[in-house]
C-alpha cells in the first residue's frame, strides 16, 4: 500500500498497534524528546507515538518515531510488518530497479488550506516547537524535506535535489541550515552565491513516509528523489506546485515553507545533539528567511529524535544508505553480494563479496570509500567473505577474528574527507580511513592455515524451517 500523506500511514500504524497515543498531558521538554528516546531503547518492535496534550500549547499534534522501528520502516514500504531487516533490505533493493517511476502532479494539495506570507510569517504560531536534548542550542526542524534546484540548470527535473538538513530556528522567519558539502544543497548555493544570487528553496514538514526515506538517501545528482519514492512505493508519488518558488514538493505535506537561503549570510547555528551520538559545536551556517507558509488546518509536527544510537533516524538511514551502495558497488564488481551500511548512516560498512583474485577485496574497500556518498562518510570497511551475512554480526565478528591478520589485512589511509560532524575527525572533515579485510585469502596471495572450513550440515535448512513451525505452534 502506498500512502500519500503522514496521516494515512499514522492511521496505519495504529490498526497495526504500531502507534501509541499519550493521553495525558507531558511537558514539552523534557518529556516529548524522552518519550522518543526511550522508545529507541525498548526494541525493535518500537511504536511511533503521538502526542496531543502538551503543556503550554492550545492546539498541539505532535508525532514521533514514526519510523522508529523495523516494524513501522516495513509498513512504510507497504510490506508485513514482520518482514526481516535482511528481507526488507531485499526488497528495497529489487524496487530501486524500477526506477524511475514518474510522479502524479495533483491540485488542491491539502496544505494550501492556510497561508502566513511576508511579515505575518510566524513559525512559532503554526508549530508546537520543543528542544531534542538538553544542550541544543535551540528548536531544530529534523525530520524536513528541502526542496532546491540547481541555478545552472533550474528546469532539470532530476536535478531538483529533495534531502534532509538540520535547520534550527532563530527567528519568527528565520532558519539557519547546515548544508554539508558533499549533499546537493551545497552545490546549489554555491552555484547561487558565485552569482551574488540568494537560492530559493521549500520546506515540506510531515511528509509521507517513504519521501522521508528517500529525502535521506544518497542518491546520484541527475537523479530525481520523486522518481525513486514512486519506484520503492510501486506507485507514482504526488507532487504539487509550491505557490511561491514554483517548486514541486510532496503533495500530502503538512507544512510547506517557501523562502531563500540568503547569499553569503552566515549566523551561528548549534550545537546539536548529533546522529553520531555527540553534540556538534555551534559553527557559522546559512540563514534561511522565510516568506511564505502554508499549511493544512490542525497541522501534525513530525519530529525525530537523535542522539545516541539507536534511534529512529538509524532505521529511517539504514536500508536507504545499504542499496545506493550495493548498486554502485556491484555495476563494477558484480562479485559484491551485499552491503551493510546500517551504522551510523554509513560511517562503518560491512561488505560480503568474493575475490577474483589476491587483494580484491581491498580494492572493494577503497571503492566504497571514493563512491558519493563514501567520500563524505564510510570511514571504516569490514570486507567479509561471500558465504558470510554482513547483517549477521556473530558471522562478521567470527571472520574478522579467524582470518585477519593486522599485519597484512589492516590498511589505513590518512587524510581523507569525511563529514565535518563525525567526532574523531582532526581537523573537522579530515580522517583517516581504515580497511579491514576479513576475507579469505586466494591466489596469488596464499598467506594463512585456512585448510578446509567447516560447512553447515546439507539438512541445517530444513530443520532451521521446522523448528520454528513448532516454536510458532507453541
Amino acid at each position: 500500500m502506498a500512502y500519500d500523506d503522514l496521516r494515512s500511514f499514522l492511521t496505519t500504524l495504529e490498526g497495526e498497534g504500531q502507534l501509541l497515543r499519550i493521553t495525558d498531558e507531558v511537558l514539552p521538554e523534557p518529556d516529548l524528546a524522552a518519550a522518543a528516546n526511550a522508545a529507541g531503547r525498548i526494541g525493535e518492535g518500537a511504536p511511533a507515538l503521538y502526542f496531543d496534550k502538551v503543556k503550554g500549547f492550545t492546539d498541539a499534534r505532535i508525532a514521533l518515531n514514526v519510523h522508529g522501528s523495523w516494524r513501522n520502516h516495513a509498513l512504510a514500504l507497504g510490506l508485513p510488518a514482520a518482514t526481516s531487516v535482511k528481507d526488507q533490505v531485499e526488497e528495497f533493493a529489487r524496487r530501486w530497479d524500477d526506477f524511475p517511476v514518474a510522479p502524479e502532479r495533483r491540485e488542491d494539495a491539502p496544505w494550501r488550506e492556510n497561508t502566513q506570507e511576508g511579515a505575518d510569517v510566524d513559525l512559532f504560531e503554526v508549530l508546537p516547537l520543543f528542544r531534542l536534548n538538553d544542550g541544543d542550542g535551540g528548536f531544530y526542524l529534523d525530520k524536513a524535506a528541502v526542496v532546491s534546484r540547481d541555478p545552472d540548470d533550474p528546469d532539470h527535473f532530476g536535478k531538483q535535489n529533495v534531502g534532509t538538513y538540520r535547520l534550527e530556528v532563530i527567528g519568527r522567519d528565520r532558519l539557519a541550515i547546515q548544508p554539508v558539502p558533499v549533499h546537493d544543497v551545497a552545490l546549489h548555493l554555491k552555484a547561487a552565491e558565485s552569482r551574488d544570487e540568494d537560492l530559493p528553496i521549500a520546506i515540506t514538514l510531515g511528509n509521507e513516509p517513504v519521501m522521508s526515506i528517500v529525502a535521506g538517501m544518497p542518491m546520484g545528482y541527475d537523479r530525481s528523489e520523486y522518481e525513486m519514492a514512486g519506484a520503492l512505493r510501486g506507485a507514482p508519488a504526488p507532487i504539487a506546485t509550491a505557490p511561491l518558488t514554483g517548486f514541486d514538493v510532496p503533495w500530502g505535506s503538512e507544512v510547506v515553507i517557501e523562502g531563500v537561503i540568503e547569499g553569503r549570510k552566515r549566523q551561528i547555528e548549534g550545537p546539536f545533539g548529533e546522529f553520531t551520538g555527540h553534540y556538534s559545536g555551534g559553527r557559522r551556517m546559512p540563514v534561511v528567511r522565510i516568506d511564505r507558509i502554508s499549511y493544512r488546518t490542525n497541522p501534525v509536527f513530525e519530529s525525530l529524535y537523535l542522539g545516541m544510537p539507536w534511534t529512529e533516524v538509524d532505521y529511517l538511514v539504514g536500508p536507504n544508505t545499504c542499496v545506493p551502495l550495493l548498486k554502485q558497488l556491484r555495476a563494477e564488481f558484480p562479485e559484491v553480494q551485499a552491503v551493510n551500511a546500517m551504522y551510523t548512516h554509513g560511517l562503518a560498512v560491512i561488505i560480503s563479496t568474493a575475490k577474483r583474485y589476491g587483494g580484491f577485496a581491498k580494492a572493494v574497500g577503497m571503492r566504497a570509500m571514493t563512491t558519493r556518498h563514501g567520500l563524505g562518510y564510510v570511514a571504516q570497511v569490514i570486507l567479509v567473505d561471500e558465504d558470510v551475512d554482513p547483517f549477521n554480526l556473530p558471522q562478521v565478528m567470527w571472520a574478522m577474528s579467524s582470518k585477519v591478520n593486522p599485519a597484512d589485512d589492516v590498511v589505513v589511509i590518512p587524510n581523507l574527507s569525511v563529514v565535518e560532524l563525525a567526532p574523531s575527525a582532526s581537523p573537522a572533515g579530515i580522517t583517516s580511513k581504515m580497511i579491514i579485510d576479513a576475507t579469505t585469502p586466494v591466489s596469488p596471495d596464499n598467506r594463512g592455515n585456512f585448510s578446509t572450513p567447516v560447512r553447515d550440515l546439507p539438512e541445517t535448512k530444513e530443520w532451521i524451517d521446522r523448528l520454528n513451525s513448532l516454536l510458532a505452534a507453541r
